[in-house]
Order: C-alpha cells, then sequence, then structure tokens
C-alpha cells in the first residue's frame, strides 16, 4: 500500500499538469451537468414494510386520482380582537380568498370553513385546506406565489392570515453565513498550523474541488435518483469536513518530511505513501459507516449514506493525487516543519512541543486521566437514558415562519392533536358487510383515551375501503398520540371484521422511529464489525481496534446526550437559536452512529499509525505513544477544529434537522477528538504497553501485510534515489 501510493505521489508532482487538467475536466463536467440536469421532483418518503406505508399504498390503488401524495396547505384566518369569523365582512374575505385559490391551475380542491364545520367553537379560528395535484416539491413557482397573494390580500382586510401545510415547503437553507464562517476558521486555523498562506490554501482549494464534483453530481442525478436536499446537505457537510482534513495530514507530513533533508519530490512520495496509507483506510471506514445506512431499508437514508460516501471517495483521490500536484506547483512557498523556528533559534533543537508535554503527562498518571475522562463523558450521556424521537413538523419550525405560526394558530383553536390527525384506512374487501365493518370501527375509536373528533367512515367508488380521520387531543410529537396509535392498532384491529391500518403523517413518524430504532443494533454491529477486522489489519493488534471501538461509543453517547439536553430539554436553546424543544429526529441516533464512527476512525488512524510506525521502527511502547503525539497531535487537534468549525456552520440553519445534526456532529467530534483519542487512547495505550501491540502469530500470518508504517519505502527509495545520485556525483 505504502509502495503503490509512495509511486503514485512521485507521478502526480512529476506530472502535475495532467493531474490538475483531470480534476478540472472533472469539475466542469459535474458543473455543466448539474446546470443542464432537470430540477429535483418531489422526494419519496417510503418506509417498506411498516404498517403506515402499506396503508398509503393502498390508499393510492384503492382511491385512484385522490393524489394521495399531492401537496397540501391550510390556510388558517384568525379574527381581531373582538371580532369572529361568522361576521359578514370576515366571512366575505374568506369566501373572496377561497375563490382565488380554486382558480389555480394545479389545484385539485379547496373547502370552505363555513360548509365544512372548520371554525373553531369560540368562532375566531377558520381554515380552509388545498389539495393541490402535485407534490410540494414539483408546484410550479406561481402557484405558491398564487398562495402567498391570497393570504397577503386577506391580511390586508384586517384578519391574521397564516398558511401552513407543505405547498410552501422550500429547499433547506444549511445556513451560508455559518458556512462560510466555519470555513474562515478553517482558513486561520490551516495558517496556523501550516505556516504559510500557501500550504493553508491547499487543503481549502482541495476540498472545495471534491464538494464541488460530489454535489454537482448529486445535483445532476436529483431527478433520475430522487434524490432530496438533505441528501447534497449531508454530502457537503461531511466531503467539506474530510476533505480539508484529508488534504491537511497530507501537507503536514510533506512539510516534516522536507524538514528530514529530503527534495521534494522525495517529500510528496514519501508523504503520500505514508499519511496517504492512513487517509486511504480512514476514509474506507467512513465509507463503510455511511454506506452501511442501506441495512436499515429505508430509501432516503440509503440515498444519503451512498451520496456521502461517494463525496468521501472523491476526498481521498483528490488528496492523493491533487495534493502531491499542488505541492509541485508551490515549490518553495511550501516550507519545511520549524524551519521558522530553527532560523530564529539558529539551532535544529527545540524544545519539547505541547503534544510531547501532554503524551508525557498521560503516561505518568494513565489511570487518573482514563478515569477522569471516562467519568466525564459518561456524566454527560446521562440525558440519552431520558431520549424521546420523533420527527420535526411546523411545531419545530422558527416562530418567524409563517408555517409555524399557523401551526400555533390551529393549536389554539382546535386543539394540539390538530395538527396531526391519524387517517384510518379499513380494507373490507372481505368483509361480508363493509358498513357495518367501518362502523363498527369507528365506534370503537371513539371510546378510546385521547381522542377528539372521529369523521364518519368516506368510502371508495367500490364500496371496499373506507378512511375515517381521527383527531388526537395531544399535539403529533407526544407519547400520548404514540399510545392511541398503539392502541387503535392492538385493541381495535383485533375486533374489526377488516383490515385496520393507521396512516398520516403522524403514524408514519411512529413507525419510522420504531425501524430505526429495531435497526441501530444490527447496524452498529454491521459498521463496528466490518471496521474492526479492518483496523485488526492497519494496527496489526487486537486491543487496538478494540480500544478505539469502545471509545467511539463513549463518545457517541455522550454527544447524543448532549443533543438530549439542549433540543429536548432546551439547555442553551437560547444560544443555539432552539426556539422549541421536543423529541429527537428519529434518525438521529442512527445516523450519529454512522457518521460520527467514520469521523472518530479517521482520527484513530491518523494519531495511532504514528505510534505503531516509531514501534516498528524500535521505539518502546511508552516511547511510541510520545513519538506519535509529537508528529501529530498538533494536526488533529487542528484537523478536530477545522471540522468542528464546518459543522458548527450548520446550526445556523433555520431548518432544526440541519440544525441538530450540524450540533451533534460537531459536538461528537469535540469529545472524540479532545477526550476520547487526546486523553483517553493514550492512557489505555501507557497501561497495556507491549500488550497493546500484541496479535496472535497465526492471525499475523493469516493477515495481509499493508504496510501503513511505510516500512518498504525505505529500500524502494534507495533504489529509485541511488542510480540518479550517483549519476549527479560522475558528471560533477
Amino acid at each position: 500500500m505504502a509502495t503503490f501510493l509512495y509511486k503514485l505521489g512521485r507521478l502526480a508532482f512529476r506530472r502535475r499538469h495532467f493531474v490538475a487538467l483531470i480534476w478540472v475536466a472533472l469539475l466542469t463536467l459535474a458543473g455543466v451537468g448539474a446546470a443542464s440536469a432537470p430540477a429535483a421532483g418531489s422526494t419519496s418518503f417510503s418506509i417498506p414494510g411498516t404498517e403506515a406505508q402499506k396503508a398509503f399504498d393502498l390508499l393510492e390503488q384503492r382511491f385512484p386520482g385522490a393524489s394521495a401524495d399531492g401537496a397540501t396547505g391550510r390556510m388558517v384566518f384568525k379574527a381581531p380582537e373582538g371580532e369572529k369569523m361568522t361576521d359578514a365582512a370576515n366571512k366575505a374575505t374568506v369566501a373572496k380568498t377561497v375563490k382565488e385559490l380554486g382558480d389555480g391551475s394545479e389545484v385539485v380542491s379547496v373547502t370552505d370553513p363555513f360548509t365544512t364545520n372548520a371554525v373553531s367553537k369560540d368562532g375566531t379560528v377558520a381554515y380552509a385546506s388545498v389539495r393541490y395535484d402535485a407534490p410540494a416539491m414539483e408546484l410550479k413557482d406561481a402557484t405558491r406565489d398564487a398562495l402567498e397573494k391570497a393570504a397577503d390580500e386577506a391580511r390586508a382586510t384586517g384578519l391574521t392570515v397564516d398558511v401552513g401545510g407543505d405547498a410552501l415547503q422550500a429547499a433547506a437553507e444549511p445556513g451560508a453565513v455559518g458556512e462560510v464562517i466555519g470555513l474562515a476558521i478553517a482558513a486561520v486555523v490551516l495558517v496556523m498550523t501550516l505556516g504559510s498562506l500557501v500550504a493553508a490554501g491547499l487543503p481549502l482549494l482541495t476540498a472545495i474541488i471534491g464538494v464541488g464534483i460530489g454535489v454537482s453530481t448529486i445535483t445532476a442525478l436529483a431527478k433520475a435518483l430522487d434524490l432530496g436536499d438533505t441528501t447534497s446537505t449531508l454530502a457537503l457537510m461531511i466531503g467539506l469536513a474530510v476533505g480539508i482534513d484529508y488534504a491537511l495530514f497530507i501537507v503536514s507530513r510533506y512539510r516534516a518530511e522536507l524538514a528530514e533533508g529530503r527534495d521534494r519530490e522525495e517529500a510528496a512520495g514519501r508523504a503520500t505513501g505514508t499519511a496517504g496509507s492512513a487517509v486511504v483506510f480512514a476514509g474506507l471506514t467512513v465509507v463503510i459507516a455511511l454506506a452501511g445506512l442501506a441495512v436499515v431499508n429505508v430509501p432516503m437514508l440509503t440515498k444519503m449514506g451512498l451520496a456521502a460516501a461517494g463525496t468521501v471517495v472523491i476526498a481521498v483521490l483528490i488528496a492523493l493525487t491533487m495534493i502531491p500536484a499542488l505541492l509541485g506547483y508551490a515549490g518553495r512557498k511550501v516550507r519545511p516543519a520549524g524551519e521558522k523556528r530553527r532560523k530564529t533559534t539558529g539551532t535544529a533543537l527545540a524544545k519539547p512541543n505541547l503534544g510531547t508535554r501532554w503524551a508525557s503527562f498521560v503516561i505518568r498518571r494513565p489511570a487518573a486521566v482514563l478515569l477522569l475522562g471516562v467519568v466525564g463523558l459518561g456524566a454527560i450521556a446521562l440525558p440519552v437514558s431520558q431520549l424521546e424521537l420523533g420527527l420535526p413538523d411546523d411545531g419545530s419550525q422558527p416562530t418567524s415562519t409563517t408555517q409555524r405560526r399557523a401551526y400555533d394558530l390551529l393549536s389554539e383553536g382546535f386543539g394540539p392533536g390538530f395538527n396531526g390527525p391519524l387517517m384510518i384506512v379499513v380494507d373490507a374487501k372481505s368483509s361480508d358487510d363493509p358498513k357495518a365493518a367501518a362502523t363498527t370501527v369507528t365506534d370503537g375509536i371513539k371510546g378510546l383515551k385521547d381522542v377528539v373528533t372521529v369523521t364518519p367512515p368516506t368510502f371508495n367508488k367500490a364500496g371496499d375501503t373506507a378512511t375515517i380521520t381521527v383527531v388526537p387531543d395531544s399535539k403529533p410529537s407526544s407519547t400520548e398520540t404514540e399510545d392511541l396509535v398503539h392502541n387503535i392498532r392492538d385493541d381495535i384491529a383485533s375486533k374489526a371484521d377488516a383490515d385496520v391500518l393507521v396512516t398520516g403523517t403522524t403514524a408514519m413518524n411512529i413507525d419510522f422511529s420504531q425501524k430505526l430504532s429495531d435497526a441501530l443494533i444490527p447496524y452498529l454491529a454491521l459498521v463496528v464489525g466490518l471496521a474492526f477486522l479492518l483496523l485488526i489489519v492497519v494496527f496489526r493488534s487486537i486491543l487496538v481496534p478494540l480500544k478505539a471501538a469502545l471509545g467511539f461509543l463513549l463518545s457517541v453517547l455522550a454527544a447524543l446526550g448532549a443533543v438530549v439536553a439542549v433540543f429536548q430539554w432546551g439547555w442553551l436553546g437560547g444560544v443555539l437559536g432552539v426556539e422549541e424543544t421536543g423529541p429527537i429526529m428519529s434518525m438521529m441516533p442512527i445516523f450519529m452512529v454512522g457518521v460520527v464512527f467514520g469521523l472518530a476512525m479517521d482520527y484513530e488512524v491518523f494519531l495511532v499509525t504514528r505510534m505503531r510506525e516509531a514501534y516498528v521502527h524500535g521505539e518502546s511502547a511508552s516511547q511510541a505513544i510520545v513519538t506519535g503525539f509529537k508528529h501529530s497531535a498538533r494536526v488533529v487537534v487542528a484537523a478536530a477544529v477545522i471540522m468542528m468549525a464546518v459543522f458548527g456552520g450548520f446550526i445556523s440553519s433555520s431548518e432544526s434537522m440541519i440544525k441538530m445534526i450540524g450540533f451533534g456532529l460537531a459536538i461528537a467530534v469535540f469529545f472524540d477528538a479532545f477526550i476520547v483519542r487526546m486523553a483517553i487512547v493514550p492512557a489505555v495505550l501507557a497501561l497495556l504497553g507491549r500488550r497493546a501491540w500484541w496479535l496472535p502469530k497465526w492471525l499475523d500470518r493469516a493477515l495481509p501485510n499493508v504496510d501503513v508504517e511505510g516500512e518498504g519505502l525505505r529500500t524502494q527509495a534507495e533504489k529509485d534515489a541511488d542510480p540518479d545520485e550517483d549519476r549527479e556525483l560522475v558528471r560533477v
């Protein structure tokens, strides 16, 4: 591995024009493809195998032409203080608005609040429902504009008017200002770490090119592959973070090789062979973790994982080829490590750096450091015991949005459960009396707790399938509503002379959460198991990969604990812009396990491979820890700060899901890099001593030798360099 990458690095350094041309051509091709690709359509959210999905599919089959996946809008009206919606003037405004809405080209139906009993008991709030024949993401801009214009005109008469539903749904904004700030912080850290603007610019440039290719490709394929906005956001988030980090490790090693006195081409080759090997295996762990999301069997998650994994692959390839090429262009502008310090002091001897001093301290007191780190992270992880899962709805939107205000108005006028009605589908095809079966179901639901309204059954043309709408008394994300869904499925369905299925957004969220919870353990076993095997090959040890996996579990639990404290309990919510607390997004635990595991293994590979390299080259176990920290600690810290800055930039997003992901990943990187890898890892290795690198002889013989430490580079470099050096001496 190291020898192959060494040759690749030297080739890229020499043929830099060709390498740069290839990557620029790929970026151009991807950009043209994205610009000319058709706009992404609706992103189908399906959860195969769940009851809610079966009911949804049955509705599409038995109620053809009902536009089951069409966009919906709810225009909510509230009368001024002291007035009612039934007053003549207000009634006339609503009638005019309903007529205007019905004139739209994509509108299937508009309900009149005064004929559908959609007026609150106190008469102050009313709503009109609009159904469209196209999904939310496929609606024309003119249709959305007409909806907003109708609301503005009604608002001008003195009514309070807001619009809910998904008709005004737009692409999620990741938080452009936060991204810029994150990149600015990354640039400052790179300059401080690498010592020059040119050296700092290389990781940023290659990361942006890699993300540009990845995100542009996703955009180009979005329509064909049914990819959503969150897919490209995740690819951007992960690709930018790992792209900067991977390039940083190779550039940093290049400067260290220059400091050893090697010429620039040789330094580029050795940096690619050693640090590049670590990049390959670190990238593989991230790819395994992201691609492994496919085992959950939720198409949306699978696409997100595979798209982000593809972007990581691009980041690895760019780091291995374009970085050496750009180092060739940079020439002497990228200086050897420590050159400025040596010029200042006038000597090659330098005081031990902070990494060396910290590692020496940990080695002297490993038990205390280990205990403090484990207890500290364990305490932060305690809120996980109170974790509640759900999916964000309009109630989690900022109060500045019309969707959130409409949600609050409906809760005020009709009760909190009105924002999450349940759709009951009664499949009475095999029943002797379908109408009696549907009536039995309706009466049974009326007798359950937490039920406010049950509508009469509505049958299809064939008369064999009915739908019943149930309005709970509690808000959609509450445990009471979840209990109601389970009661209908367990008690009512078992007594009915028909198949009874519960669907709707609320039921879909409940099923989604359950599916993710059920998949968490198998997913964890698969991802950690594969990565464990991979790390055994890399480190040629049993205990080091085991320690890496246990450390990861500790950091991800602590990160989830912090997420619960902020987004569910509201701690520091004002600082982070969390306006509404509630359940944690259903996919958050499994998503964080996947992404954080991959990123955690990055730091493990970069830090411990340098220790392994020192140990293989003859240093004692404890001295190898110090050497690893001496050469890698500063770069790992810089990489972690950069990754935190990139992820932290997404906290400024107005989309609660992206805000939560950004915070969760940023805090997870902090815990894993600074506490697990920088404190717990050296403490455990110090306690284990030489036993840390133990591997059974039979397993050692069976495993392939990938030579991550670059042991084979010594002889290879001599073979390549000696003949040239000899001929040069003869000519002189």
